[in-house]
């Protein structure tokens, strides 16, 4: 069964943005998703909480901040966003259930600085041989000094990223109803959906 742990030891990176948004994506191909929240600010649980009833159905994973259950029967595909300063036993934790780890970072220095101590732990962690990892690029406009520097640090990396997302009001319109890219006319969000495809595409391998 695919984990999809989403994990940067930063606040405010787009965790919760991937996690509805991969869950979306789960649910959309008529999987059995279960979404779980142990970040305190409960973001992907309040997206549940406004999704409405006619989209296809996502449950709530009963997980709380101290304690990480194993999903209950029945449950196909598991999505787990996490909190802001995750590391030591409560990654390895997160690491020992992983079937993929995504991991979120924006075009900033604070942010680059941040991740990269972050994915020297992820790979040394005794569970990372049977853990899929990979980078999405959050809020990117390709056109700034700050994407270019983005772009040379992944490339030393050696972990594949999996895209860069365009900053748009798409997300936010979507995430105040409980929605996804993957729940609406593909018309109307299909420069989005483009950048999702090679995510999707590992999502699936």
């Amino acid at each position: 069964m695919p984990v999809v742990v989403v994990a940067n030891p930063k606040g405010g990176v787009g965790k919760s943005t991937l996690s509805t948004h991969i869950a979306g994506y789960f649910a959309s191909r008529g999987h059995a998703v279960m979404l779980g929240d142990v970040d305190r600010q409960q973001s992907s649980r309040l997206w549940l909480g406004l999704r409405p009833a006619a989209a296809r159905p996502i449950s709530t994973w009963e997980t709380d901040v101290d304690h990480i259950a194993k999903p209950p029967k029945g449950t196909t595909h598991v999505v787990l966003d996490t909190p802001a300063g995750l590391h030591g036993k409560r990654l390895n934790e997160v690491m020992k259930m992983a079937s993929h780890i995504v991991v979120p970072l924006q075009p900033s220095v604070f942010d680059i600085f941040a991740t990269r101590a972050f994915l020297d732990e992820l790979l040394q962690n005794k569970h990372a041989g049977k853990t899929k990892m990979g980078l999405v690029g959050m809020r990117v406009d390709a056109r700034t000094i700050a994407a270019d520097h983005l772009h040379e640090f992944v490339d030393q990396l050696g972990i594949p990223v999996l895209g860069y997302l365009r900053d748009t009001q798409n997300y936010v319109h979507l995430a105040a109803r409980g929605l996804s890219l993957f729940d609406v006319a593909t018309s109307r969000v299909e420069k989005d959906l483009a950048q999702w495809q090679n995510l999707c595409h590992w999502l699936d391998t």
